[in-house]
């Protein structure tokens, strides 16, 4: 992109609206309760723990959307006196039966991991030999960089081997986005700022031969989180982009519900898991994306379509080919 480009849209972002969101940061919790939240059970039946106005809840395993009362050290009832009390300690047990603590999102990247490391060449050679699904699109590609953009720094996991599949799937650390998506975000940025935060992007335009490799590579039963690439993704058309908050004054990531690209419950942006203030920063970013257009997909807190994304045709074209 060139730096007149470049100029246009971070002129565009100090024009944007400043609008204050309505916003009000919850306080973190003590270490007490925070140590006890998280996913407990197993991915079918899961107990999930969690700190709502300074209180730790349970929901799951019989236990229905209620506030604990700790009675001792460890010990815990729900307010409405229930018979399945919950002792924490490396798990925890309900009602005297144990449940482990669980990261259904680690397990399920790592057995993706060890398929892939297996034979990393193999995948990508079987993913470039494949063609995308063909379609007539309604408007012409027009993707341009996010870099240098006001609010919003780069953090591109797919070039790194920090993601699900563990081994680098970007020659380049590039976000793309087609121009009105980027015009959008850039503005969304701007209404973080008057908040003290940015936007920090994890992915954006994706080549279709990635989303093969995503598809060929997570078992059947989490493949609700990659898309079909027999449909194309709406990464593929450079109008999806994920990301997250970052910390203007520190310039550190924020902590949300769950972690970027997590297969688990966590992922949901209804998820009511975590605490206060995760979920209160994660509403944050959604409110900022969805005041300029954009929707969160259903099953990812991180991932914003922007609402032209259907217009676009599927994109198979490289980083390094978009660089030059």
């Amino acid at each position: 992109m060139t730096r007149r480009l470049i100029a246009a849209l971070a002129g565009l972002a100090a024009l944007a609206p400043t609008a204050l969101l309505a916003f009000d940061l919850p306080p973190e919790p003590p270490k007490a309760i925070r140590q006890h939240i998280g996913l407990y059970g197993t991915p079918d039946a899961p107990l999930v723990v969690y700190e709502k106005d300074g209180r730790l809840w349970a929901d799951g395993a019989g236990v229905k959307a209620q506030p604990l009362r700790q009675v001792t050290g460890d010990f815990y009832v729900t307010d409405a006196g229930d018979p399945r009390a919950i002792l924490f300690g490396e798990g925890a047990e309900v009602g005297g039966l144990p449940v482990a603590k669980r990261d259904f999102g680690a397990e399920t990247a790592a057995a993706i991991q060890s398929k892939v490391r297996a034979d990393p060449k193999a995948l990508r050679a079987r993913a470039a030999a494949a063609t995308p699904p063909a379609e007539t699109p309604k408007r012409a590609a027009d993707l341009v960089s996010l870099r240098g953009l006001p609010g919003v720094k780069l953090d591109i996991r797919y070039a790194t081997t920090n993601n699900f599949m563990g081994v680098p799937l970007y020659e380049r650390a590039e976000a793309y986005l087609q121009r009105p998506a980027a015009e959008a975000l850039a503005r969304a940025a701007q209404r973080l700022k008057a908040e003290g935060y940015g936007l920090m992007i994890h992915d954006a335009y994706r080549p279709w031969s990635v989303t093969w490799m995503f598809w060929e590579a997570t078992p059947p039963e989490a493949r609700g989180f990659v898309a079909d690439p027999a449909q194309g993704s709406r990464h593929n058309r450079g109008a999806a982009v994920d990301l997250t908050l970052y910390d203007l004054k520190t310039g550190k990531a924020v902590e949300m519900p769950g972690r970027y690209d997590e297969m688990s419950l966590r992922s949901y942006p209804d998820f009511v898991g975590g605490t206060s203030r995760q979920r209160a920063l994660r509403d944050l970013l959604r409110a900022a994306m969805e005041a300029e257009g954009f929707a969160v997909y259903p099953q990812e807190w991180w991932h914003f379509d922007h609402k032209d994304w259907r217009d676009y045709g599927i994109g198979n074209v490289s980083f390094s080919e978009l660089a030059r």
